[in-house]
């Protein structure tokens, strides 16, 4: 009788990658594949043998989707480029997960939203796990807003932080940097593990959620630019922030891949200098400040991030390869998509890449996802290749299919009049009959041969396939 009363001690495997549970250790995981992320945690054991009988539920109140709802409240912090890819400001109660490369500037942006929000009448809690307060005055100091009437405290145990914030009238905004560093004594593993990082999110968003405090979440990531610690945070909290850029540009762009309080895909830019980061209101005009007019391989594309237009340049650069392997390099782009366009430039349009190394950047640090971005791309590869710079106040926009034709690429409209704002007479694009935008003088394409044509010969293969489907002479 005593040994079924007496508690077990439950042992599991977890990824610490994915947050798989696994009955035995494994090199690599089977969920994720990622090697060497399965770690054994220690779970908390059962009050006996047998299983606690569940309680029998209540019935809930089912109500109509007809109705009138208010919108939710928004807490504006005066940073109009956080506001916005939040949706128009942080929501009470509301859970939000920011994450980035180490050194990117997220405590740095945290820090400016918390001065702002404080200096409005808020109270602010900013909690720290990674940094004596010394530091955190300093970085202050260093940034202007060390007079900021900001509550900040480094602590990391779950217990301590909860007991904090619930005393009292609990702030507007509470600040945690970063999950990864907290603990909780209900569980037995160390900080960091997949358990601990589930148990204190969850926590911490129920607390948001009783309270109608804003949590904000710092959360490291991996090697691959993904949020490290369980898939399951990304879905417990209300918005996932994603800070990007390059170390080497000055340029930090805040992006929403989660809202449930607003649109997904929303940008915001910045500029990081010695008095922290500065806010972009016209990001297509600084990205095209300093670019190269009249140079061959250049191609300015107007495109869509969230609900604001956006022009950036990018480049290309073809030269003879030295190997029998050409060698492809992007940065801000998908590889994958890079391949994709030079075999249709080959194969469709008769355009040797095979012998030519090719290298592919988009300037200003930002990384375009959007496929409308295959014209551009194209359109600088021919334009290197061929030694014939494209027309400085022209853009270029389309999707390339694998048959080789341009189609057509949403919100058109507006990326139009976001290039006209900045100078642009003219597009190259797909066909769009029933446009017409002020200032702005379309030239269609609608295969991506056509616009082969418009740089060099087309070889004689290309000739003679071209001949073959038109049945001419």
């Amino acid at each position: 009788m005593l040994n079924t009363l007496m508690a077990r001690t439950v042992t599991s495997f977890v990824c610490q990658s994915c947050g798989a549970v696994t009955a035995r250790w494994a090199g690599r995981c089977e969920s994720c594949g990622e090697w060497n992320t399965i770690v054994e945690e220690v779970g908390a054991p059962p009050l006996g043998s047998q299983a606690k009988k569940p309680a029998k539920g209540r019935a809930v109140a089912l109500e109509p989707l007809l109705g009138s709802t208010e919108e939710a409240k928004r807490l504006t912090t005066g940073l109009a480029e956080f506001d916005r890819v939040c949706g128009g400001g942080l929501v009470p109660g509301s859970a939000l997960l920011v994450g980035g490369d180490p050194g990117i500037g997220k405590s740095t942006l945290l820090l400016q939203v918390s001065a702002a929000l404080a200096a409005k009448g808020h109270a602010v809690a900013y909690i720290t796990g990674e940094e004596a307060l010394a530091q955190i005055r300093l970085r202050a100091g260093r940034l202007g807003l060390g007079e900021a009437p900001v509550q900040v405290a480094a602590e990391t145990h779950l217990g301590a932080i909860l007991a904090t914030l619930d005393s009292g009238t609990p702030p507007a905004l509470a600040i945690i940097d970063s999950i990864q560093t907290l603990w909780s004594d209900a569980l037995d593993s160390a900080p960091g593990t997949v358990a601990q990082v589930r148990a204190c999110a969850q926590d911490l968003v129920r607390f948001a959620k009783r309270r109608g405090t804003a949590i904000a979440l710092v959360g490291h990531v991996t090697k691959d630019g993904q949020i490290a610690g369980p898939r399951v945070v990304e879905h417990m909290v209300d918005a996932v922030l994603y800070f990007e850029g390059e170390r080497g540009h000055q340029f930090r762009i805040l992006r929403a891949v989660k809202n449930r309080f607003g649109a997904t895909d929303e940008i915001g830019v910045f500029e990081m200098g010695d008095r922290g980061l500065a806010e972009v209101p016209n990001p297509s005009a600084l990205f095209l400040d300093d670019r190269d007019q009249g140079v061959p391989g250049t191609a300015v594309f107007a495109g869509i991030e969230g609900t604001r237009p956006l022009l950036v340049e990018i480049q290309a650069l073809t030269a003879p390869t030295s190997f029998g392997t050409p060698r492809r390099a992007v940065v801000g782009w998908d590889s994958g998509r890079l391949a994709m366009v030079l075999a249709v430039l080959e194969s469709r349009c008769g355009v040797p890449f095979g012998g030519h190394d090719v290298y592919l950047n988009v300037a200003g640090g930002l990384r375009i996802t959007e496929p409308a971005a295959d014209l551009a791309v194209a359109a600088a590869l021919l334009s290197s290749l061929a030694g014939t710079p494209l027309p400085s106040d022209a853009i270029v926009l389309g999707e390339i299919s694998l048959s080789g034709a341009i189609r057509p690429v949403s919100q058109m409209e507006a990326r139009l009049k976001e290039a006209v704002k900045l100078g642009f007479r003219s597009a190259l694009g797909p066909p769009a009959p029933k446009l017409t935008v002020e200032g702005m003088a379309l030239e269609s394409h609608a295969t991506l041969t056509h616009l082969v044509k418009t740089f060099a010969p087309l070889p004689k293969a290309t000739a003679r396939r071209d001949q073959e489907n038109t049945g001419s002479p």
